[in-house]
């Protein structure tokens, strides 16, 4: 019986490390995903300890009785954004509570949220590059602008992600998008197109901005998460570095 039973609490664990690592790689905070985790946990009749850093989490899984457990460690992917992911665990963790799925129903839930396909492309990429050019706009730049800015992005982007498709290191890959805007938008400048075409070279690189990591960061800290909020800041700085890299490059090669 006590196999049973450890081989019972075993696929709990693996479930909630799925849910973890999920939550973690794709932009959740550090106490999002230990309060998710926990009431997951809680709502099947378990107790957790969970030690969550940012490459990897330590999961103890016990019976509230305290008669078996069970403890694993898990590497963490790369960390990206999809926050499809992250509000999808979120809603089935409150229904595992209301509905009280099983670990079977929750691992098909957790394959479904995984196996969602991904918005299209070009879909992606003139959206994203859209956005750029209404912060053109809202900067102050004119029609002309907007049109460079979007030009810009979409072209920067489109470089950012061939990099990380041949696996170039994801830093270098930031530093080839924002080089490769800002020689579009730079430009602009360089030839005189437009009243305000330093907007356009300002704003062509903020679809690099890292956001998530910096809200993260911040919130991690607040949280009380010291450790994941300065490696999440770091990560931050650095990725704004390379954005100003890749910036700098282009504007020295244009002598701006």
């Amino acid at each position: 019986m006590n196999g049973e039973h450890i081989k019972k609490i075993k696929g709990v664990e693996e479930m909630l490390l799925d849910v973890g690592t999920l939550l973690m790689s794709n932009g959740a905070s550090t106490g999002r995903v230990r309060t998710t985790v926990n009431r997951i946990a809680g709502a099947l009749g378990y107790e957790v300890e969970l030690l969550i850093t940012s490459r990897s989490l330590m999961l103890t899984v016990t019976e509230e009785n305290g008669s078996d457990y069970t403890s694993s460690v898990r590497r963490t992917p790369p960390h990206a954004v999809n926050f499809r992911i992250v509000s999808g665990i979120s809603r089935m963790s409150w229904r595992v509570i209301e509905d009280n799925l099983s670990v079977e129903q929750i691992n098909i839930e957790i394959t479904r949220l995984t196996s969602l396909p991904h918005y299209p492309r070009l879909l992606v990429l003139s959206l994203v590059a859209l956005s750029g050019a209404s912060f053109c706009r809202l900067f102050g730049g004119g029609w002309l602008e907007m049109l460079v800015t979007f030009m810009a992005t979409f072209v920067g982007l489109f470089i950012r992600q061939e990099a990380i498709k041949h696996r170039f290191n994801p830093y270098m890959a930031i530093v080839f998008a924002s080089f490769a805007a800002s020689l579009i938008s730079g430009l602009s400048v360089k030839m005189g197109i437009g009243s305000t075409s330093d907007h356009a070279l300002a704003t062509s690189v903020l679809f690099l901005i890292p956001g998530v990591p910096l809200i993260n960061s911040l919130t991690d800290l607040i949280d009380g998460n010291t450790l994941n909020g300065i490696v999440r800041g770091v990560n931050g700085f650095i990725i704004a570095f390379a954005i100003a890299l890749g910036l700098m490059f282009a504007m020295q090669l244009y002598g701006i």
